[in-house]
């Protein structure tokens, strides 16, 4: 079974830097911006403890100019305005980042209304080394956990075989022979996604829920349900069905692509909020609360805000690479201040 590796990102760098083989199968992975960064961490160009300015090179120029989107470079210099790293809990003993980085940007699953070229834009930025360089840059940031759809396990165990990296991944399930197939490979946990347990419940079909959160118990692995329906997690409670955390969707109505009065238009991922703010606070699993910017429509301080005082214990949030430093500096300063949430937290 391929396990994730738990490496120091400094002493992988600097076996960069000293020809060592840290990153042996995996050099592609390596960028410029990561080689300049292997430089400073090594203490390279250095002169009586005080750093000596370089040659401005053409490399030094691009690195120093990037500030935001670039499919083929990552700006390691943001990390500079990291103010503190991603805070972590426990689900069944395990720590999980309360940011868990989501799988919809990577997979090329946008919710952009009516803009049809988005998903392929998604595509298009999200090359193997980008998403490589992405996991990097959120583990940097104390980012230790993806979620994402159960086929990109592949990308997954690339990273942690060719990339030394160690970040986990919690399956988005769609059977349960697709979650048993990533838990071989080393994911963390599993859930079954929300349409499908969705649709099961609507069905008044139990039998493959509870089939799926029995055998992933035996398993010992963490086991989510999810849903985008209030009534899915209420029935399933009901019927006392307890997974180790449950997955639901929650976000505000209040943001300008929200039209009540009109058919829904792939704008609205959480239906009815206030009910979900009250079945969830019944709960006493961990609820990880996901499409809490309404993809994208809501600013991240106030969809964290929101979520975290509706009772979310962790946040599902889809990020670019060039996102993540300030998304993680929103969430810990929300953390970090006087929130209005009556829902307990909810570790095990």
């Amino acid at each position: 079974m391929t396990k994730p590796k738990n490496p120091s990102r400094r002493k992988v760098l600097r076996q960069l830097m000293t020809g060592g083989a840290a990153l042996a199968g995996g050099a592609a992975f390596i960028s410029n911006e990561e080689y300049l960064l292997a430089q400073k961490l090594a203490g390279e160009n250095k002169e009586g403890g005080k750093n000596v300015p370089k040659k401005k090179g053409a490399a030094d120029t691009e690195v120093d100019g990037l500030s935001g989107a670039s499919r083929t470079h990552t700006n390691w210099g943001k990390l500079s305005e990291l103010k503190k790293k991603m805070s972590a809990a426990t689900i069944k003993g395990i720590d999980f980042s309360r940011i868990i980085m989501g799988g919809n940007l990577v997979g090329g699953w946008a919710h952009a209304r009516d803009l049809m070229y988005v998903s392929e834009l998604v595509k298009a930025y999200h090359t193997r080394d980008k998403v490589i360089a992405t996991f990097k840059m959120a583990e940097a940031c104390g980012v230790n956990a993806y979620i994402g759809h159960e086929s990109h396990i592949g990308i997954l165990t690339d990273y942690w075989e060719k990339a030394d990296g160690s970040i986990q991944f919690i399956a988005d399930s769609h059977s349960l022979d697709g979650a048993l197939k990533c838990l071989d490979k080393g994911a963390t946990a599993c859930y079954l996604y929300g349409e499908l347990c969705d649709k099961l419940v609507r069905e008044g079909n139990f039998d493959p829920i509870v089939a799926f959160i029995e055998r992933l118990r035996k398993e010992k692995a963490v086991v989510g349900i999810g849903g985008h329906r209030i009534g899915t997690i209420k029935v399933c409670a009901e019927k006392g069905i307890e997974p180790d955390f449950w997955m639901k969707t929650i976000h505000h109505h209040n943001y300008w692509s929200r039209m009540p009065d009109k058919k829904e238009q792939d704008n609205v991922y959480c239906h009815e909020p206030e009910e979900t703010i009250a079945v969830m606070h019944s709960l006493k699993q961990p609820w990880l609360g996901f499409k809490v910017l309404a993809a994208g429509a809501i600013p991240p301080k106030d969809g964290f805000r929101y979520a975290f005082e509706a009772g979310a214990d962790f946040l599902c949030v889809g990020m670019y690479d060039f996102q993540i430093v300030n998304d993680v500096n929103i969430c810990m300063d929300i953390l970090q201040s006087k929130l209005k949430r009556q829902r307990p937290w909810c570790f095990t």
